[in-house]
């Protein structure tokens, strides 16, 4: 079983005008294990794309105070390819284009790099999980031959950002809005492949502002970030809450002192 920890963690970024930092995180504290989901909502710009971005060694936030350890050890000064070999993944929302790489070149290079130099993952072996992950996820062995998202649709950017965890088998994944601009049919395809990984050896973070994404992957944990910290933590049953009476409604309940960006925010869906 492993530990992804976050403790007291402040995070900041550049702003422009004026020209100084901004501190977005406030004072993040979050633990979760192996074989836990967790799901992390809340109103925008409040910080939950920053603790994705910053868990997985973006170089643009700046950690002023605090600390992120997994399985004890602190990764702040691991640069983001080494992240990923000790078992992390970030399923983008808004994945990245890339022209003469193709998924399935991009996917073995991932898979080897988690493994010895001396004992790469055999090519029929790979070819093998890889077809697996095809069909759980209804995608057509063409898209592996493409580059990696050129010319991709929203959904199948989301999909292939699924293929890609469930190829390399990370021992946490984040997934940052990955329900963002699906549909029905996509939504319950790419939680079908995160369903599909669930076990001992693997835990999920998903940040999400909709609780439709949470019918489909049952969160163990809920929490909700307002104005850079987490607020509250529950289970799935807060989520419900949520998308009934609304973030202004928690805000009141915790006697919060806070802006939200999106008072008028429907966590079920739309604004």
């Amino acid at each position: 079983m492993a530990t992804l920890k976050v403790t007291d963690l402040h995070v900041a970024v550049e702003d422009e005008e004026p020209k100084e930092r901004k501190e977005i995180l406030k004072g993040v504290n979050l633990e979760m294990k192996t074989g836990e989901t967790h799901a992390i909502m809340g109103p925008n710009g409040t910080g939950k794309s920053t603790l994705s971005e910053t868990i997985m060694g973006n170089s643009n936030y700046h950690v002023t105070k605090g600390d992120i350890t997994l399985d004890g050890k602190s990764i702040l000064g691991m640069k983001v390819d080494e992240r990923a070999r000790a078992g992390l993944f970030l399923a983008m929302q808004y994945p990245v284009e890339i022209k003469g790489i193709t998924n399935m070149e991009f996917m073995r290079t991932a898979v080897n790099a988690t493994r010895p130099k001396d004992k790469p993952l055999p090519i029929r072996k790979f070819l093998k999980m890889l077809d697996e992950n095809l069909e759980i996820l209804n995608m057509s062995d063409e898209m592996t031959e493409r580059y990696l998202n050129e010319g991709f649709s929203g959904g199948e950017k989301k999909r292939n950002e699924i293929l890609q965890m469930m190829t390399i088998k990370p021992k946490f994944a984040i997934l940052d809005e990955i329900d963002s601009g699906l549909d029905i049919d996509a939504l319950q395809v790419v939680a079908k492949g995160v369903n599909h990984m669930e076990g001992p050896d693997f835990g999920t973070l998903m940040i999400t502002h909709y609780q439709r994404l949470l019918n489909y992957i049952h969160p163990d944990f809920v929490h909700v970030m307002m104005d850079g910290r987490i607020v509250k933590t529950g289970d799935a049953d807060l989520a419900k809450k949520l998308e009934a009476e609304g973030y202004a409604g928690l805000k009141d309940e915790l006697g919060l002192d806070v802006d939200l960006v999106d008072d008028d925010v429907s966590v079920g869906g739309g604004k």
